[in-house]
């Protein structure tokens, strides 16, 4: 498996706020390149599938709402050490506890809305990308 590509997906807020620009200078900045990219929005199913793991946890539904109700940015991106770096740069989940100058810290506005994700692992990268740009070879 490659591990100099990582998934991301700028989420429905940051599409809304016009962060889209702002967010993509931020990660080619920090040494990434896009590899592939497209603007979609998900649909219910989409959403329920891609995330299944959180299925029995009590804020399931608001995630699946939250991820449908607008377009997203999903892309492909390629660097060294992908996944680890582009999780440095996005922060963390709840944007009060993200570093300064961190994606999240920058643009999300709470746990809920965290404006962008990252997979967490080599694999999960290459399910999530296959996920969103199926019938590509991405990894």
């Amino acid at each position: 498996m490659r591990t100099d590509r990582t998934f991301t997906m700028l989420k429905p807020d940051s599409v809304e706020k016009g962060n889209v620009g702002p967010i993509l200078e931020k990660i080619t900045a920090a040494g990434f390149r896009i590899a592939a990219m497209k603007l979609t929005q998900m649909t219910v199913a989409d959403a329920q599938e891609f995330y299944a793991i959180h299925k029995d946890r009590p804020f399931f539904g608001e995630l699946v709402q939250y991820m449908t109700r607008g377009p997203i940015v999903a892309a492909i991106l390629e660097k060294d050490n992908a996944v680890e770096d582009f999780r440095t740069l996005i922060g963390a989940t709840n944007p009060a506890e993200a570093a300064e100058g961190t994606i999240r810290r920058l643009y999300a506005d709470s746990i809920g809305e965290n404006a962008v994700h990252g997979s967490d692992s080599d694999e999960n990268a290459e399910i999530e990308g296959q996920f969103h740009f199926a019938g590509r070879e991405i990894f």
